[in-house]
C-alpha cells in the first residue's frame, strides 16, 4: 500500500502545530468580534496553503536543479519519493482502524470497552465516551470510508494534478505542491471546521475551501470504486443508489464517501452523533446491509490499495497516451 513512512514526521504535525498557534493568537486578538474572527480564518488558510505549497514546491525545484549542487541522483529522488508518500495516509488510517478492532475481543464474557473508546477518539471527532460495541463499529467504518477520500484519494488526485503541470513546466507546482497544498487545506478543516463557539467563524473559509478541492476526487472515488470491489455490470446502480443516500448528508463530499464505501462493502451507515454535546442526524446509509462488523470493516481496509493501484494506473495510462 502506498502511504506515509512509517519512520518519518508526518507533514500534518507540523502543519497542525502551526493552526494551533495561528488561532490562539487571532482568537486573542478578535475576542468575539466575528469580522475578525472570519478575516483571521481567512489569513490562517491562505498563510498556511501557501507555505504548504511552497515548501512541496521548494523540494520539487531541489529535486530538478539539485545537480548544479553535485547531489547524486539517487538521494534526490529518494527525497522526492518520501516526500510524495508522506502526503498519502494509507498506512496511518489502516493502522488506526485496525488498532480500534484488535481491541475488540470477542472471546471475552464481558468486554471493557475503554480501550476501544481510546482507540477510536483518535480516528473520530464524536464523542465517544458512551458508545456501545455496536456504535464503535459503525463508528470505525465511517471514518475509514470519510477518511479515505482526505486521506488518500483527495491528495493522489491533487498529485495527478501536479504530475499534468509538470509535463508543461517543471517550474509549475507539481505533484508535491498540489498534495501539500490539499493536505493543509484538509488539516485546517479538520481543526477549524466547527460550527460551534469561534470555529463558527474561525474556520468557515477553510472549510469551505476543503470542500471545494474534495468536491471532484469525492466524485471519482464513487465512480471508480464499484469497479473494483463488485461486479462491474452492477456498478451503474451502485452508484445510483450511493448518491441517492449520500446526497442527504449536509456534507457535500463525507455522505458520498460514506455511501459509496457502505454499498461497495455491504455496511449500513449512519445515525445519531454527539459531538461535544451537540447531536446530529445522518442519513442512514445502505438500509438494507447489516450493521458493520469486524469483518466489513476490513473489507474496506483491503479496497484501499486496489483502489489505489487502480488510479494509478489509469494516470499512467492517460500519461503515455498524451505524450
Amino acid at each position: 500500500m502506498v502511504g506515509d513512512p512509517r519512520f518519518l514526521p508526518h507533514p500534518v504535525e507540523a502543519i497542525g502545530q502551526l493552526i494551533q498557534f495561528l488561532r490562539r493568537k487571532i482568537e486573542s486578538f478578535a475576542g468575539e468580534n466575528t469580522f475578525s474572527l472570519r478575516l483571521g480564518g481567512t489569513f490562517i488558510t491562505l498563510f498556511v496553503i501557501s507555505l504548504s505549497c511552497g515548501s512541496g514546491w521548494i523540494i520539487e525545484q531541489f529535486f530538478f536543479k539539485g545537480h548544479y549542487l553535485s547531489i547524486p541522483n539517487q538521494i534526490r529522488y529518494i527525497i522526492l519519493v518520501l516526500a510524495l508518500a508522506s502526503s498519502l495516509a494509507a498506512r496511518s488510517l489502516s493502522q488506526g482502524a485496525s488498532n480500534v478492532l484488535s481491541s475488540l475481543n470477542d472471546n471475552l464474557p464481558y468486554e471493557d470497552l475503554s480501550l476501544a473508546r481510546k482507540e477510536l477518539s483518535h480516528i473520530v471527532g464524536r464523542d465517544v465516551e458512551n458508545l456501545s460495541k455496536k456504535d464503535i463499529l459503525r463508528a470505525t467504518a465511517e471514518s475509514a470510508s470519510e477518511n479515505a477520500v482526505d486521506g488518500i484519494f483527495a491528495p493522489l488526485f491533487w498529485m495527478i494534478i501536479g504530475t499534468f503541470l509538470w509535463s508543461n513546466s517543471t517550474t509549475l507546482p507539481g505533484p508535491l505542491a498540489m498534495a501539500w497544498l490539499f493536505k493543509a487545506s484538509s488539516t485546517i478543516d479538520s481543526m477549524l471546521g466547527y460550527k460551534i463557539g469561534k470555529l463558527r467563524w474561525l474556520g468557515e473559509s477553510g472549510a469551505k475551501l476543503d470542500d471545494v478541492l474534495t468536491f471532484i476526487p469525492c466524485r471519482l472515488v464513487l465512480l471508480t470504486l464499484p469497479l473494483i470491489s463488485k461486479n462491474w455490470i452492477k456498478a451503474p446502480s451502485i452508484i445510483r443508489a450511493a448518491w441517492k443516500d449520500g446526497v442527504n448528508d449536509i456534507s457535500p463530499n463525507s455522505g458520498l464517501s460514506e455511501a459509496i464505501f457502505a454499498y461497495c462493502a455491504d455496511i449500513r451507515m449512519g445515525g445519531i452523533n454527539k459531538y461535544k454535546s451537540h447531536y446530529i442526524s445522518k442519513p442512514i446509509l445502505a438500509l438494507q446491509a447489516p450493521p458493520a462488523s469486524k469483518e466489513s470493516i476490513k473489507k474496506i481496509l483491503k479496497l484501499y490499495p486496489r483502489l489505489e493501484i487502480f488510479w494509478i494506473s489509469i494516470m499512467i495510462s492517460i500519461h503515455m497516451i498524451i505524450q
